[in-house]
C-alpha cells in the first residue's frame, strides 16, 4: 500500500517559503555596550544637524553671559572689564556648562514621552545605551559652549597667567567630567517628570542657587560670614577653584581630588537611579 503526500498542503508550501527567505549566512554577531552607546550618540547629534537651533544655548547663552557680566559688573566689581574678566573666565565657563546640562534631562523626558523607549526595549542592545549615548551626544554639546566661552574671553583680554594651554585644557577635561555626572542627576529628572518644562523648573530651582552662592562672580570674602560659610562649602565653588587653579598654574590637587569624588558619589547615586526608573517607566 503506497502512502501518498500532498504537495499542496498550504502549510508546507508556507514552511518552503519561509526557509527560502531565511537568510543562510552566519548571524551576525550581537552588538556591544560601546557600539551600541556611541550609535545613540550619533543620534542625539543627528538631532542637532536637523534641529539647529539645540545649538542656541551652546553658543547664544555663552556670549550673552560673557559680554553681560564683563560689561555690565567688571568696572564696579574690580576696577574694569578687562581685570574683572580674568577672575570671572573660568568660572563663567563653568557656569555656562553646568546650566546647559539640563537639556539632557529634558530630552530624555521627551523620548519617554513619546515612546522612543519602549521602542529601545524591543531592540537586542544593551539596556542603558540609549541613555548613555545621549550623554555622549551632550558631551559634544558642553565641548563647544567651553570653546565659545574661551574663544570670546581670549577675544576680549583674557589671559591665562601661568597655566597655558595644558592648563586651559585640564580646566575643560575636569568640567566636562563633573558635567557628565550631573547629568546623571537630570536624567533621573527626566524619568520622574512629566513635562519637559517641569524639568527644566527643577534644575533651575537647583543650579541657580548654587552657581550665584558661589564664587564664580565674587570673592566669598566679601560676603556677610554665613553666606561665605555657604560659598565655600558650595560644590559649585570648588568646581570653579580648581577651574581657576589650572588656568592660572596653582592648582590644588585636593579641590581636583574633591570634585572627582563627588562626580563619582554622583554616578554612583544617580545612573542606578536612573536606569530602575528606565526599566520600570520608560
Amino acid at each position: 500500500m503506497s502512502v501518498s503526500t500532498r504537495t499542496d498542503d498550504p502549510g508546507l508550501v508556507l514552511d518552503d517559503t519561509l526557509r527560502a527567505a531565511l537568510s543562510r549566512r552566519a548571524r551576525p554577531p550581537r552588538a556591544g555596550a560601546l557600539s551600541t552607546s556611541i550609535t545613540f550618540g550619533w543620534r542625539a547629534l543627528l538631532k542637532i544637524k536637523h534641529v539647529p537651533e539645540q545649538l542656541f544655548d551652546v553658543t547664544m547663552f555663552p556670549i550673552m553671559f560673557t559680554l553681560m557680566f564683563t560689561y555690565l559688573f567688571g568696572g564696579e566689581i574690580a576696577g574694569s572689564p578687562r581685570e574683572y574678566l580674568q577672575y570671572l573666565l573660568p568660572g563663567l565657563l563653568v557656569q555656562t556648562v553646568l546650566w546647559i546640562t539640563m537639556y539632557t534631562g529634558m530630552g530624555l523626558q521627551i523620548d519617554r514621552e513619546k515612546g522612543i523607549f519602549d521602542r529601545v526595549r524591543t531592540l537586542p542592545v544593551w539596556r542603558p545605551s540609549a541613555i548613555v549615548g545621549a550623554l555622549i551626544g551632550d558631551a559634544a554639546r558642553y565641548t563647544i559652549a567651553s570653546v565659545v566661552t574661551l574663544g570670546l574671553g581670549f577675544a576680549l583680554g583674557y589671559r591665562t597667567s601661568g597655566g597655558g594651554v595644558l592648563g586651559v585644557l585640564a580646566s575643560v577635561a575636569l568640567l566636562l567630567v563633573f558635567a557628565f555626572g550631573l547629568t546623571w542627576v537630570w536624567t533621573t529628572f527626566g524619568m520622574i517628570m512629566r513635562t519637559q518644562n517641569a524639568v527644566m523648573y527643577s534644575a533651575m530651582m537647583v543650579l541657580f542657587p548654587l552657581t550665584f552662592t558661589s564664587n564664580i562672580f565674587i570673592d566669598p570674602e566679601t560676603l556677610p560670614a554665613w553666606l561665605e560659610t555657604v560659598a565655600h562649602h558650595n560644590p559649585v565653588s570648588r568646581l570653579s577653584t580648581a577651574s581657576r587653579g589650572f588656568m592660572e598654574g596653582d592648582w590644588m590637587a585636593g579641590d581636583v581630588v574633591w570634585v572627582l569624588a563627588l562626580t563619582a558619589v554622583i554616578v554612583a547615586v544617580f545612573a542606578p537611579l536612573t536606569m530602575r526608573l528606565y526599566t520600570r517607566r520608560g
